[in-house]
């Protein structure tokens, strides 16, 4: 996908869009923020009005026919592409959308589970929710929600726990549909219509089995990616994550970072911070900054860890890391709920509100 392509596909993301409305998203986001461009031709100077063709990659300059366009572009590339990567940055760093609620508890669904940890608030010398996280890393990765195909819910794990311990484990919590007597066949099955569907959570869950061999599929990581590309073009962004991800690993690391970016444009805040370190690593400390700075404001451990690393450094100024504490904190707060610390608590088998409130 080319530069334009990609400017596209973020600002399709983060409204929320599909990739087939993308083009009609970004035009909107475009007007929206003024950026109408000239009235008559960049070529030949002739007024156009509505008539003329915006540049798809700059979205500024106009022309009255694709001859027009492609015998200005010597002329116009350079700016072009200078104010392509100014828009895509400014689609980049913006506030990220509201955390998707719960439909049981209506409490933000947390990325990370250990987020919701009830532990005292982080200060510039220490982030308890890191140390905790950090001394049961092997459950650091733990699912934090539950997709149940019956009803299409994400439901977290805190409503699920108390599900199971008022005795109904076999029922789905928000639709009350018995999910304990399917077969994994009959599972598969039914995640198969649900795909056909294009529904993307249901296509990301199919990607995930076929990625990890689950439910009685075969391990086919081509399969995998091939569905969560599809579940990625429906706008979801842990499909975005989880490929991200993959390209990492096989460090094909310009494919990680654009997906990581569709992901944190989404409000995924663990993609945000895994952005922070991609750029960190390429000696672009300014902008992994700018990146765990909106990630720690929404919660997101590890960024805040990282920003007071550097805040000790004297590369993140007091200001800066005393009003990223005071959001990091509120985050953490809005997400909590003695369900959810019961949840991590059977998990790590440490009692969570023990006298912390």
């Amino acid at each position: 996908m080319d530069g334009a392509g990609e400017l596209l596909m973020f600002e399709s993301i983060r409204l929320g869009f599909g990739v087939d409305s993308s083009a009609q998203a970004y035009i909107s986001w475009v007007s929206m923020n003024n950026y109408d461009g000239p009235l008559c031709c960049a070529e030949c100077s002739k007024e156009g009005g509505a008539s003329l063709k915006m540049c798809k990659s700059c979205m500024h300059a106009k022309y009255c026919n694709v001859a027009c366009q492609r015998n200005h572009w010597p002329t116009h590339k350079k700016d072009c592409k200078l104010r392509a990567t100014k828009l895509r940055d400014e689609m980049l760093f913006k506030n990220p959308p509201a955390k998707e609620d719960c439909p049981i508890c209506f409490l933000p669904l947390p990325v990370r589970l250990f987020s919701c940890a009830s532990l005292p608030d982080a200060t510039v010398s220490s982030v308890p929710i890191y140390d905790f996280a950090m001394a049961n890393e092997e459950l650091e990765k733990m699912d934090t929600v539950t997709y149940y195909l019956c009803c299409g819910k994400s439901i977290c794990k805190g409503c699920i726990h108390s599900c199971r311990t008022s005795g109904n484990d076999d029922k789905c919590p928000f639709c009350n549909s018995d999910r304990g007597s399917n077969t994994d066949e009959e599972g598969v099955e039914e995640i198969r219509k649900r795909v056909g569907a294009n529904d993307p959570g249901a296509t990301c869950l199919l990607a995930y089995y076929y990625s990890h061999g689950l439910k009685g599929l075969q391990q086919d990581h081509s399969k995998a990616i091939e569905l969560y590309t599809r579940s990625a073009n429906l706008g979801f962004s842990q499909a975005h994550n989880n490929l991200a991800g993959i390209y990492s690993e096989g460090g094909v690391l310009k494919k990680a970072k654009f997906h990581f970016e569709a992901a944190a444009m989404a409000g995924h805040e663990v993609a945000r911070y895994n952005l922070g370190s991609l750029e960190a690593n390429s000696g672009n400390l300014e902008r992994a900054i700018k990146h765990w700075t909106i990630a720690a404001s929404a919660g997101e451990y590890l960024s805040m860890h990282a920003l007071i690393t550097f805040f000790e450094e004297g590369v993140v100024s007091r200001e800066s890391i005393n009003s990223t504490l005071a959001a990091y904190n509120n985050s953490c707060a809005e997400i909590r709920s003695e369900a959810r610390d019961a949840c991590i608590a059977l998990e790590t088998l440490i009692p969570i509100r023990d006298g912390d409130n």
